[in-house]
């Protein structure tokens, strides 16, 4: 490949998606990775391999703020942490672009709107083949086109599950996946929902927008290679990137540079940037680079009647959203509730302290939800270096409204006939969708980026990624991150960038 004309720094979700929907371009794309390819392995569907152990995760360490060390749950490889995503492809609500008001807070809106991110979020569905029904989501926004494939099918407990809400007056819907079922069962009788994609079934960045981007010519990947730095130049452009590869340093140069390597890395690396005429770091103009970190609060809800077992094998196909928008006091939002894939013996002994005995009765016979509500963007949760190891001083927020929801799921499922409900909030091991630290707006005072994704303070570079999100919501945000990345690359290709 001769000199690229646009570098991609990361290959998940947003950089696999950018890439993707500008090849067609004919720009030259270099597409750098510091992972490699996760290949087929014994490992890849050993459930106490995954979760028991780290050892598909980096090894990486990050401080909290009080210093202590912690290895996060997040994944270096080619397709990101979408390898091990639970394939849930939600489009934003409507409400989630304007301000809206919390328990917590009130979020400060989005400089677009929901219809701007209509035709990419089509799009996105299209490239992910994503499974879905529309018209039972209380909550769901207009769309212009149906699902590209109908939805996964329920197996029968949960097909029960849905008519014993539905007679509750709620209303169950079918999760969009971006998962062929069959293809995925082909590979091995497990859930997707943490496992990684290696045997085909679940559409991830790297078998689905990464694999469309190298079906082009134009388009380059090297894997091995982590980027150290981002060089500024006098006019404020970035003329070079300073690359640690398996062959040593190089410094890389592009016209155009786009950086999606992940909420917390593409701050720090911004950060790490910092040069004499930019101390506090690379587009900071603001202050903002690793500012307003979100990370949802989310609970695993875990429903048993001892009586009645659950041979799901992968279980993830219904979500409630009757309290996305209300249903707390005030009629404030709660969240969304959805079901995890199948929780197995393995998983509960791996992830708990319970007794394996009682660990594989409790999992024959529970009904897996997850519950998620939004965190809010505060300036003082933040991502920030200290001796080069990234900090991550996550201060949660709009904790009462996930209470809210977790108690209010718990009195449902009793009624729903389970008479036991246990439950267990997540840690700040688990990714459970890290953004907004590189926030998009108008405003370059209070903004890292424009509207495009494109930095305030150097023209060439842009940022395709969850950093851009100005807000969390309060479901899964892989589709809004592809779609997002493919409006980035609109920009891109109509805009003159000395290209």
């Amino acid at each position: 490949m001769t000199a690229p004309e646009v570098i991609v720094i990361g290959s998940g979700m947003g950089g696999a998606s950018l890439a993707a929907s500008l090849a067609p371009s004919g720009r030259r794309i270099l597409i750098l990775e510091r992972g490699e390819h996760l290949r087929p392995c014994a490992e890849d569907r050993d459930a106490g391999v995954i979760f028991g152990t780290d050892h598909f995760r980096s090894g990486e360490g990050w401080q909290d703020a009080l210093g202590r060390d912690f290895c996060p749950g997040n994944y270096y490889m080619v397709g990101g942490n979408s390898k091990f995503f639970g394939g849930a492809m939600y489009r934003f609500r409507t409400q989630d672009f304007a301000p809206l008001t919390h328990l917590g807070g009130t979020t400060p809106g989005w400089p677009i709107g929901y219809d701007t991110l209509v035709p990419y979020y089509d799009q996105a569905e299209a490239l992910f083949q994503v499974r879905g029904a529309a018209g039972n989501d209380p909550t769901e926004p207009p769309r212009n086109r149906p699902y590209p494939h109908p939805p996964v099918p329920d197996e029968p407990v949960i097909a029960d599950l849905r008519r014993r809400l539905t007679a509750l007056g709620l209303h169950p819907s079918a999760i969009p996946l971006a998962v062929d079922i069959d293809r995925w069962l082909a590979g091995g009788q497990t859930p997707w929902d943490g496992f990684p994609e290696t045997r085909g079934g679940k559409m991830d960045a790297e078998t689905a927008a990464l694999a469309r981007a190298l079906s082009h010519d134009n388009v380059t990947l090297r894997t091995g290679c982590r980027v150290q730095r981002l060089l500024a130049g006098a006019g404020g452009g970035i003329i070079g990137i300073e690359v640690d590869t398996p062959e040593g340093g190089e410094t890389l140069t592009a016209p155009v540079i786009v950086l999606a390597a992940g909420a917390v890395q593409s701050a720090a690396l911004l950060l790490r940037s910092a040069d004499a005429d930019h101390p506090a770091g690379l587009a900071n103009r603001s202050d903002q680079v690793g500012r307003n970190f979100m990370n949802h609060n989310c609970s695993a809800v875990l429903a048993l009647h001892p009586l009645r077992k659950n041979p799901s094998v992968y279980q993830k196909t219904l979500a409630l959203n009757d309290f996305y928008l209300t249903g707390g006091a005030g009629g404030t939002p709660l969240g969304n509730v959805q079901l995890l894939g199948k929780i197995s013996g393995r998983i509960l002994t791996a992830t708990t302290s319970l007794p394996r005995p009682l660990a594989h009765w409790i999992a024959a016979r529970s009904v897996d939800f997850y519950a998620m509500s939004e965190d809010l963007p505060n300036p003082d949760s933040r991502v920030t270096l200290r001796d080069g190891q990234v900090v991550l001083d996550w201060k949660r927020s709009n904790w009462p409204a996930h209470e809210a929801l977790v108690a209010r799921l718990k009195t449902l499922l009793r009624k729903a006939g389970f008479p036991v409900i246990l439950s267990r909030a997540f840690d700040r091991r688990t990714p459970s969708h890290q953004c907004g630290t590189a926030r998009m707006g108008a405003d370059p005072r209070a903004s890292v980026v424009d509207p495009f994704g494109r930095s305030h303070d150097h023209p060439n570079l842009f940022i395709a990624d969850a950093s851009v999100l100005p807000t969390s919501a309060a479901v899964n945000p892989a589709l809004t991150i592809s779609a997002l990345a493919m409006r980035t690359a609109d920009h891109i290709r109509d805009t003159d960038l000395a290209i």
